[in-house]
């Protein structure tokens, strides 16, 4: 039981990563639920503090990854249209032209956004768009450093138990 929740655990940390770029996957909590696969295990010890932390991180960062966007389409001139155009970009940017599609979606979405809202000033459509790439971007940079800090505790607690998971 032990190696498939090491295993399981490894996946879950795989998709964090792989998550914390496509926005369909939340990228930290899978990590964060990786972590707590490899606490389940009877060889592992639990420490809760580690769990704790990692699990407010976790949560601080997916509310940030909702947050950042706007805060990028607003400070740069955009409206609530802008913000919309955002998501709605990113989630047809995962369908059409992945991987690019995820960077020029939200870009284009915000674009569009803030032409539906006041169609005779492109100039500040573009710069709310180019906002929303900003945000967006740091979100996902965020997402990608918290994924991979996770992963590495992942295997840094593994490897120091990696003898007793082997020992048959």
């Amino acid at each position: 039981m032990d190696i498939f929740l090491l295993i399981i655990g490894f996946l879950l940390a795989i998709l964090g990563i792989i998550g914390s770029i496509l926005p369909v996957l939340p990228g930290p909590i899978l990590g964060w639920f990786g972590l707590l696969l490899l606490y389940f295990t009877k060889i592992v010890p639990v420490n809760y503090t580690l769990l704790s932390i990692t699990l407010v991180i976790s949560i601080i960062v997916l509310a940030l990854d909702y947050i950042i966007p706007s805060i990028g389409t607003k400070k740069f001139g955009g409206t609530k249209f802008g913000v919309i155009g955002t998501t709605i970009g990113l989630v047809v940017g995962l369908f059409f032209l992945p991987p690019i599609g995820i960077i020029v979606g939200p870009f284009l979405g915000a674009f569009v956004g803030e032409i539906i809202y006041d169609s005779k000033n492109p100039n500040k459509a573009l710069k709310a768009s180019y906002g929303s790439f900003i945000g967006f971007l740091t979100g996902t940079l965020l997402k990608f450093v918290v994924a991979i800090i996770f992963t590495g505790l992942y295997f840094s607690i593994f490897w120091e138990y990696k003898a007793a998971f082997f020992n048959f």
